[in-house]
């Protein structure tokens, strides 16, 4: 037996990045759809990773040099991009 489900009805709201303010330090404000918005601390985050491709972004110009790209906080095409839930909650 097959069981399906109808879900015409059923709506889920996604909270998506609207807009971002860069503070200076590596701290970005980040507005929420929901209306919410948190100030980010990116810095620990940055001084914290090995990888060449993040530490990059230490170079304050280029970190500055983000966009919002289909609901997300993301810089240089997806090459460093954080999931909306760590965003939300400030814990990188």
């Amino acid at each position: 037996m097959i069981i399906t489900e109808e879900y015409s009805d059923f709506q889920v709201d996604l909270i998506q990045v609207n807009s971002a303010r860069y503070l200076g330090d590596y701290a970005i404000n980040v507005f929420f759809s929901d209306g919410f918005n948190r100030i980010v601390d990116f810095k620990p985050f940055l001084n914290n990773a090995l990888h060449p491709s993040i530490r990059k972004y230490l170079d304050e110009v280029r970190f500055k040099d983000y966009q919002i790209v289909d609901g997300n906080l993301n810089w240089n095409n997806y090459d460093l991009i954080f999931p909306i839930e760590d965003l939300y909650k400030g814990i990188l």
